[in-house]
């Protein structure tokens, strides 16, 4: 019942209404209610088996109970990005703002969970109403890369190369085209041989380990890429956030101001699995450097944005004739994904970024979870628990290493001091990079930040080894 506290006003009333309407359909159908809160707000298509692990336990009766208890108390302006986000000009979020690497799985999962009421809150607010789509049948595919589910494909790689999060064959097609394709005339747009790549795919479905990446040009990899994207089975930006994604663009869509659309992208993609979420950051690293060599390669940022539009909002149309009304209908379906995707490109750095408004509610989520279970703990018989209180002076932070030969060391924070300073007096002349977590405060894991410590002064703090990529490009056998 944590996660209540942290609903605001506008959250707890769009709470209300959904339960109301949820209810009501029950009581149409005289079905048992649901325990899990995410079906409240789920889209067609969506399965229980999607639900945040994290909140299964919540009963939904008792949403409106304690909604209402804090909506007399809280009550926010519904803003939660204080840039302007220019039409020509990307935002670069500035230093100290937290990203989604900087949060551990659970935060993020409930990170995740409250997105998922603040978007309907915020959609609800612009008067968008998202279609409703049922995910389309589709068979069986009998390879082994094309047609086979990221997450069937991370298991695969992780065999080999534990703690990858991006297949190992999309960072293949990727690398291929940045070494030697980035400056090529008409890359991603130019096609190949549609031959060549039948063949292609082929072999790579059948051989997959002892594929001769040597014989692949850029064209290849091009098409490659965007066949690999078309054919998954779930699509990168899912069945269940599709319709969204496409409601915020278009002739009919509510939201004219482009600040409010990158507000919702930002919220849709910290609702996305991980590894689509991963593996649509780094496409969109990848576009963004195809279009920082347009004077070479002639790619504008339209043009990348139109050629790949129809690998990533693509529609099952199964050979059928439309009239001229329905092509015109996809035609502008076609620009507005356009549109989606140079927004996404543009703004890709702030799309990674955790609202502070958020990061206040998992806070607040997490502190009354953790004095829940102390509470428990105490009430076990035969349990004793004891509780490590050290006293330090104002601005000095205790820092734990158990991995270093200091496994501890005070330190004085001054106005200046960043995770940088304090990593350094633990780093070796050939040790990894370190980095720098508050552990066991309000966020389990979250990486040194710009006032954090007047934000959660009593925590402690650990040092750790920095993520490593556990794929690079000079580690792909060719």
């Amino acid at each position: 019942m944590a996660v209540i506290s942290t609903l605001t006003h506008q959250q707890a009333a769009i709470v209300r209404t959904r339960l109301d309407t949820y209810n009501e359909t029950l009581r149409k159908r005289n079905r048992q209610p649901l325990r899990d809160v995410r079906e409240i707000f789920a889209e067609v298509g969506m399965h229980r088996s999607n639900a945040s692990p994290a909140v299964n336990s919540v009963n939904v009766k008792n949403i409106i109970i304690f909604s209402l208890l804090c909506i007399c108390a809280r009550t926010r302006v519904h803003i939660f990005m204080s840039v302007y986000v220019c039409a020509c000009v990307p935002v670069i979020p500035p230093k100290g703002l937290t990203v989604v690497d900087d949060l551990s799985p659970r935060d993020l999962t409930r990170v995740g969970f409250i997105s998922h009421i603040e978007l309907s809150t915020f959609l609800l607010a612009l008067g968008v109403q998202t279609k409703r789509s049922r995910r389309p049948r589709t068979k069986a595919q009998e390879g082994t890369v094309f047609g086979v589910t990221l997450k069937s494909l991370l298991e695969n790689d992780r065999k080999k190369f534990p703690g990858v999060k991006i297949p190992v064959v999309f960072q293949k097609f990727l690398s291929i085209l940045e070494q030697s394709g980035l400056q090529m005339e008409g890359i991603l747009r130019v096609p190949a041989s549609v031959a060549r790549l039948k063949y292609l795919r082929r072999e790579l479905d059948r051989h997959p380990e002892v594929f001769d990446w040597s014989a692949v040009r850029q064209v290849d990899a091009a098409g490659l890429l965007k066949l690999f994207i078309r054919e998954l089975p779930t699509p990168l930006l899912t069945y269940t956030h599709l319709p969204t994604f496409r409601s915020l663009i278009g002739e009919n869509t509510c939201i004219s101001s482009e600040l409010h659309q990158v507000q919702a992208l930002q919220l849709l993609t910290l609702l996305l699995p991980e590894a689509h979420r991963e593996t649509l950051r780094a496409l969109l690293v990848f576009l963004r450097k195809v279009v920082s060599h347009q004077d070479q390669n002639r790619m504008s940022l339209w043009n990348v944005s139109m050629v790949m539009a129809p690998n990533l909002f693509s529609q099952c149309n199964h050979g059928k004739r439309h009239s001229l009304a329905k092509q015109r209908e996809e035609m502008e379906e076609a620009m507005g994904g356009a549109q989606l995707i140079q927004l996404m490109i543009q703004h890709q750095d702030l799309l990674w970024t955790i609202p502070n408004f958020l990061l206040a509610q998992v806070r607040q989520l997490n502190q009354a979870s953790n004095q829940k279970q102390l509470i428990l703990m105490k009430m076990r018989p035969n349990v004793h628990v004891f509780v490590q209180i050290t006293k330090l002076c104002e601005g000095v932070i205790q820092v734990h290493a158990p991995q270093h030969t200091k496994v501890s060391m005070a330190i004085q924070l001054e106005e200046k001091t960043t995770a940088k300073d304090v990593t350094a007096r633990f780093e070796g002349q050939n040790s990894p990079p370190q980095h720098l977590y508050e552990v066991g405060g309000n966020i389990c894991e979250y990486c040194l930040l710009l006032g954090v410590y007047k934000v959660n002064p009593c925590c402690d703090w650990v040092i750790k080894p920095g993520p490593v990529s556990p794929l690079t490009a000079g580690d792909l056998k060719s």
